[in-house]
C-alpha cells in the first residue's frame, strides 16, 4: 500500500498514508470549486471526490448559462496514491497548493470538455469543525474543512460552444473537505430520528475583502454551527498570497451570525432575496444583502443525485451527462431542493459579488413551510 506520499513526513497514524485512518465506509475527501460570472451570465461548479474505503473516486462538472444546465459526470476506482486526482478524462493538478490549482477534462463522449486555471485572492481558512449525529445515535458527519477565495480563467465547451472565463470577471470559491459524511449507497438500519436542518451559507467578494458566513438552522429557526469571517483581500499577484490564513492574523475578524430574513420564489423554496444579520467583534450588527442572480442545481456535481451520487460504484470507466432546463425544474422534487447561486451583495454602500448555498427541507415555520417540501405563498 505504499505511495509517493509515504516518503514525506505525514503520517498521523502508524500505516501508509492509503490507509484511511477511520474504517467508517463513510471516509471521504472532496474537493469542490465555484465559478461566477460577475453579472451572472453563467456559474461553473466542479467536485472530485475519494473514498477510500469504498474504493470509488468520482469527479463532476456543471455550467448554469442561459436556461439551461449542463453536466458531466465521472467515476471509477479510487487510485491508492492520494497525489492521484483524477477518474476517467477529468485531471485535478495542484500546481501549487492553496495558491495555483487546474482543472482539465479531454476529450469524451459526454460532448462537455474544460481547461481552468485557479487563482488564490486570500490565503485557505480553516473553518470550524462540523460533528452532526442522525439522532438515534450514529455520527453522520464528522469532518474538517477549509475554504478559499480566487478567480477563475479558461474555457468550458459544451457541444462544441465555448465558454470563455477570465480572472478579472470570473469570482470563485472553493472547499476542500475531509473525514466521515454519507456517500454511496447507504447500509440499512434504524431511521434516523433528527428532523432536517436548513443550510445557508454565503461566501462573498468586496473590492478589499471576502467575507463568509454559514450555519444550520433547526425548524423555527435555531442556529447552530454558526461561524463567519471577514479577511483583507488586498490587490496582489497570486504567487504573494498566503497559503493559509489564520483566524489570529492582522484584520481577520470573527462575525457572529443573527438570523435571516429570505424570499422566495412562488410555489418553491428558491431564494430570491436574502438578508443575514451578523454581529461584529466590537458588538456593532451589520447585514449582509444579497440578490440571487442565476442558480444551479448542485445534483449536476452529484449532490442528492441517485444516478451520480458521491461514492456509487459505477463500473471501472463510467462517464455520463445530464441536461435540465432550469425553468421546468419540479419545486417539489426532492433532488433539485439543493441549490447554489451567484448573487449581488450589498453591505451599506459596499457592494460585492458572491455566491449563496441554500439546502431547506422539512417543517421550518420561520419560514411559513410546515411540511417537508412545500413552497412559498
Amino acid at each position: 500500500m505504499l505511495t509517493s506520499f509515504d516518503d514525506f513526513p505525514v503520517h498521523q497514524t502508524p500505516m501508509p498514508v492509503a490507509v484511511p485512518a477511520s474504517s467508517d465506509r463513510n471516509a471521504y475527501g472532496r474537493y469542490w470549486f465555484g465559478a461566477a460570472e460577475r453579472s451572472g451570465r453563467f456559474i461553473v461548479e466542479a467536485a472530485f471526490g475519494r473514498y477510500a474505503n469504498l474504493g470509488v473516486a468520482d469527479a463532476h462538472l456543471s455550467i448554469s448559462r442561459g436556461g439551461v444546465q449542463d453536466a458531466f459526470h465521472a467515476s471509477g476506482p479510487a487510485p491508492a496514491d492520494p497525489a492521484s486526482t483524477g477518474v476517467g478524462p477529468f485531471r485535478l493538478r495542484v500546481a501549487e497548493p492553496m495558491r495555483h490549482l487546474v482543472i482539465t477534462i479531454a476529450d469524451n463522449s459526454t460532448g462537455i470538455t474544460a481547461d481552468l486555471e485557479w487563482r488564490a485572492r486570500v490565503g485557505a481558512l480553516e473553518e470550524d469543525h462540523t460533528v452532526m449525529h442522525d439522532g438515534v445515535g450514529r455520527v453522520m458527519v464528522d469532518m474538517a474543512r477549509f475554504l478559499q477565495f480566487g478567480t477563475w480563467a479558461g474555457q468550458v465547451t459544451v457541444d462544441g460552444e465555448t465558454t470563455e472565463l477570465a480572472h478579472a470577471d470570473v469570482v470563485g470559491v472553493r472547499d476542500r473537505s475531509w473525514g466521515v459524511r454519507p456517500v454511496g449507497a447507504q447500509p440499512q438500519g434504524r431511521p434516523a430520528s433528527q428532523l432536517p436542518n436548513a443550510w445557508l451559507w454565503a461566501p462573498v467578494h468586496f473590492a478589499d475583502e471576502c467575507r463568509t458566513l454559514g450555519y444550520f438552522q433547526k425548524p423555527g429557526g435555531e442556529i447552530w454551527r454558526g461561524d463567519g469571517f471577514a479577511i483583507p483581500a488586498p490587490d496582489r499577484p497570486y504567487d504573494r498570497v498566503p497559503q493559509v490564513t489564520g483566524h489570529g492574523d492582522a484584520g481577520v475578524l470573527r462575525l457572529e451570525p443573527l438570523g435571516d430574513r429570505l424570499t422566495f420564489a412562488p410555489g418553491t423554496r428558491r431564494v430570491t432575496r436574502a438578508e443575514f444579520d451578523v454581529r461584529m467583534p466590537d458588538g456593532s450588527t451589520q447585514t449582509l444583502e444579497l440578490e440571487p442572480l442565476r442558480h444551479i442545481m448542485m445534483k449536476g456535481l452529484g449532490y442528492t443525485s441517485p444516478e451520480w451520487g458521491h461514492g456509487l460504484w459505477k463500473g471501472e470507466d463510467a462517464t455520463g451527462r445530464e441536461t435540465w432546463k432550469l425553468d421546468e425544474a419540479d419545486p417539489g422534487d426532492f433532488t433539485a431542493q439543493h441549490l447554489h447561486h451567484v448573487v449581488k451583495a450589498r453591505i451599506g454602500d459596499r457592494e460585492g459579488v458572491g455566491f449563496l448555498e441554500q439546502i431547506i427541507f422539512g417543517p421550518h415555520r420561520q419560514y411559513g413551510f410546515t411540511e417537508l417540501l412545500d413552497g412559498a405563498r
